[in-house]
């Protein structure tokens, strides 16, 4: 009797004691990150059949159960992977966005600048020292221009360091969960869940989200599968895959994120890492930095090609066509590393007022060639398709030339990247190091003639192609031409001769009057019978002409204009557009941040309300438990009374 009294209060106490002790360790653990609460769970002993009937056994400790939701877990991680991709995405950008400086620092102040310089060489042409200062200004417009695109260049090779950081900390928590999957499968068979291996697994798991979004399968032996991109294995069982990163199939420039396997490297694409810090690095370089780099060369090619084809229109200090200004980066055409065939593909720029701010991908099927922009749109006026014979031909699209080249035969799904501006502004440079070389002057001026008798005089006379003849033009101005519905301004009629050449037409005032390679602006209205002459400048190093015209580039749209001419900005606001553009990226992934980030703390807080400890709760427990401890050594201290009490009462 008194050792079942005995067996009970010790079965009473070694509960207690374990309760105490699960207590004692969720205290000592309250502040350790992916701890989850643990508790003792109890279960009442068989009882022994008697003849007076069923008398308990006392409690057993049945097993020691972690407070663990599997949903919350996974909500809590999948918050944290969007967190860690936007937050990463945004510092990228905050960088970005230095690229881009207003004010005196900025590229549009410095273009400007140095149109401003033009416009007061133009009240002094021969003068040597303001031809200086036009050059000082253009190189200095060349540096801003190459040390953006430089500074691009060290954000990609700073995104590529950051992607080798996060693959290796990828490698090494795939590893760990690799080892702690063994751990649990080796005591799985016990019959008892290894808590702070679960723990510890979970939270290398949610260490592991921070850099790739990942989802689990538990298996049977008690180890987690973690897979990524889609369903590829990163982790099964014991055995854990490795990532690296490689060279963009088609930019080697660019960074890519492969799987390492037996055969060798398997490419992830990036749109299937949907979260963590890789996933906001490659959409920052493959999205925000392809689209700052594509417009600021776009800037680049677009003014370069209008100053050098302006000044190549005047004469310069030496009577001679000016020579290009500028230079920048050629076009380039990109071959796939994956790409069976040995065939080349050649890019121009054919007008570069109209080149667009894009990449291209060319891919060929075996039979044609398809043309489509690498974000999945189509070129205005496309989709285009192309045979062999065409693109050996050369086709003309969207401003761009293409051609395949003669050598070479491509195998059915080569592609090709064709970049027409990205690396223009890197290129860029001052190609004119001569002053005397800047083309001030116009081959031609226009005279009114001494008798005529309206009020039309020579407003400016701008060259639109090079000068074709050295034989001058007379204008002869007629009778007025009433305006034809809905035109409200009347006309005038004209007849020109130029040497055994001649013409005719009606002018509209206000409008240039355009004749083989000028363009003569009048201000006033001519009488019938006005004469105006003109020839080829006599004078060409006092002449101002072309430096007038190239002053007048600073209101001209010169960037992006439409197919038929139309739209488009000028140097200054296309910058304004593109500090503009990178501005709002940067506020929207600043919001987008904020707010993952709420969600992340939502989430871990719901998790943490399940899972975590509670120091007050744990306090009242351990209150609670140390009673029933010492409830439990009375009852031992009642039995050892009552075993002692049989013992003298035997003895006597």
């Amino acid at each position: 009797m008194t050792s079942a009294l005995m067996t009970l209060g010790t079965r009473a106490m070694f509960a207690a004691f374990a309760q105490l002790q699960v207590t004692g360790q969720n205290i000592a653990n309250a502040s350790v990150d992916g701890y989850s609460r643990q508790s003792a769970e109890l279960a009442t002993a068989a009882g022994q059949f008697t003849g007076a009937g069923f008398f308990g056994k006392g409690v057993d400790v049945a097993t020691v159960r972690r407070a663990h939701d599997e949903f919350l877990t996974r909500e809590a991680a999948a918050a944290t992977s969007l967190a860690a991709m936007d937050r990463a995405r945004h510092d990228q950008l905050v960088r970005l966005e230095q690229v881009f400086p207003t004010g005196e620092r900025g590229i549009g102040y410095a273009a400007g600048q140095f149109l401003n310089t033009i416009a007061d060489l133009a009240s002094r042409p021969q003068d040597l020292p303001a031809r200086e200062v036009v050059l000082a200004r253009a190189q200095e417009l060349a540096s801003r221009f190459a040390l953006a695109g430089g500074q691009l260049d060290s954000l990609q090779a700073g995104v590529t360091q950051d992607l080798k950081h996060a693959v290796a900390g990828v490698n090494d928590l795939a590893q760990r969960i690799a080892d702690v999957n063994q751990q649990i499968a080796k005591v799985q068979g016990l019959g008892h869940a290894p808590n702070d291996l679960l723990d510890q697994r979970d939270r290398l798991v949610r260490e592991l989200g921070e850099f790739i979004t990942v989802s689990t399968i538990p298996a049977d032996d008690g180890t987690l599968g973690v897979f990524i991109a889609g369903g590829q294995r990163l982790v099964l069982g014991n055995q854990a895959q490795s990532l690296t990163v490689t060279p963009h199939a088609m930019d080697p420039s660019r960074a890519a994120i492969g799987m390492v396997e037996a055969g060798g490297v398997l490419p992830l694409s990036a749109d299937l890492l949907t979260g963590g810090s890789i996933a906001g690095l490659l959409r920052f370089q493959n999205d925000d930095l392809v689209a700052a780099r594509n417009a600021l060369g776009q800037m680049a090619t677009a003014l370069a090609s209008r100053v050098n084809a302006q000044n190549a229109l005047g004469l310069d200090l030496n009577g001679a066509a000016g020579a290009a200004l500028f230079a920048v980066g050629d076009p380039r055409a990109l071959a796939a590393s994956t790409n069976g065939g040995n065939a080349t593909v050649g890019v121009q720029v054919h007008r570069a007022a109209q080149v667009r701010a894009e990449e291209y991908e060319l891919r060929y099927d075996g039979a044609a060639w398809q043309l489509t922009r690498t974000d999945g749109g189509t070129p205005p006026g496309g989709p285009y398709g192309f045979s062999d014979a065409d693109l050996a031909a050369g086709v003309a699209i969207d401003a761009l030339g293409i051609t395949l080249q003669r050598s070479g035969v491509a195998a059915a799904g080569d592609r090709f990247l064709l970049q027409p501006v990205a690396r223009a502004a890197l290129g860029m440079r001052r190609a004119l190091d001569d002053p005397r070389g800047i083309a001030a002057a116009s081959p031609l001026t226009a005279v009114a003639g001494a008798a005529n008798g309206g009020t039309a005089s020579v407003g400016a006379l701008t060259m639109t192609a090079p000068l074709a003849s050295a034989d001058a033009v007379q204008i002869t101005f007629g009778a007025v031409v009433p305006a034809a519905p809905p035109a409200t301004v009347d006309g005038v009629a004209y007849t020109w001769t130029r040497g055994a050449t001649s013409g005719s037409g009606t002018w509209t005032p206000g409008q240039p009057l355009a004749i083989g390679e000028f363009a003569l602006q009048l201000n006033g209205v001519p009488a019938a019978g006005d004469v105006f002459d003109v020839a080829p400048t006599a004078f060409p190093a006092t002449h101002n002409g072309n430096a007038l015209a190239l002053a007048a580039l600073r209101d001209e749209t010169l960037v992006g204009r439409r197919a038929d001419g139309s739209g488009g900005e000028t140097i200054t606001d296309a910058y304004a557009g593109v500090m503009a553009g990178v501005g709002v990226r940067v506020q929207g992934a600043r919001t987008a941040a904020e707010i993952s980030a709420g969600v992340k703390a939502a989430a871990e807080e719901l998790r943490a309300s399940r899972s975590g400890v509670n120091l007050d709760e744990e306090a009242a427990r351990l209150i609670q438990f140390q009673q029933s401890y010492q409830a439990a050594a009375k009852v031992l201290q009642v039995a050892q009374q009552v075993f002692d009490t049989l013992l003298s009462t035997a003895a006597r």
